[in-house]
């Protein structure tokens, strides 16, 4: 990714928060002692790097494992284009989805184009929430594949700096 020129305070934020933030009641604060500025500071910080792009959404990495849930599937469905879009709407208004987007299909190997995450306790309690939305959301004509996971990736947030560029701005 080529970064528009970033002056040393927004790089030392970026390094800030790129592991994470911090599990407090106020993590921009503490972020901001971290590095010797005002929550405000951090809080504008954060705002102006979205504005240039460079942050394009935050969010939180679920550890689903540790908090019970072991039945992971991911549902893969082949949607005509045209109702994609609707289909999508519905999917993710279900509060058992956890993901839902497109993804391009790879023909003839790979015919599928819409994707959701289901995380549930059981396997047989996932296996009813895809029935759900099969039935509710008029699914059961299109092909699909229901895809548990059998071991778990490293997840993490987005790293917006290069370790190389991180360790000149820390110092490390």
């Amino acid at each position: 990714m080529e970064f528009p020129t970033l002056d040393v305070q927004q790089r030392r934020l970026i390094q800030a928060i790129q592991g994470g933030f911090p599990i407090v009641s106020h993590p921009y604060r503490e972020i901001g002692q971290t590095l010797g500025i005002s929550e405000e500071a951090v809080i504008a910080g954060v705002a102006e790097l979205q504005q240039l792009g460079i942050i394009k959404r935050m969010g939180i990495v679920v550890r689903h494992h540790e908090l019970g849930y072991q039945a992971n599937a991911m549902v893969v469905w082949d949607i005509p284009e045209a109702e994609l879009p609707g289909l999508a709407n519905k999917i993710c208004a279900y509060p058992f989805v956890h993901l839902c987007y497109q993804r391009q299909r790879v023909i003839p190997e790979w015919p599928y184009n819409l994707y959701c995450m289901i995380h549930g306790r059981q396997r047989h309690e996932v296996l009813e929430q895809v029935g759900h939305l099969m039935t509710e959301c008029g699914l059961r004509p299109y092909p699909h594949k229901i895809l548990f996971s059998n071991r778990r990736f490293k997840q993490r947030g987005a790293r917006y700096l290069p370790q190389s560029q991180a360790a000149a701005v820390t110092g490390t």
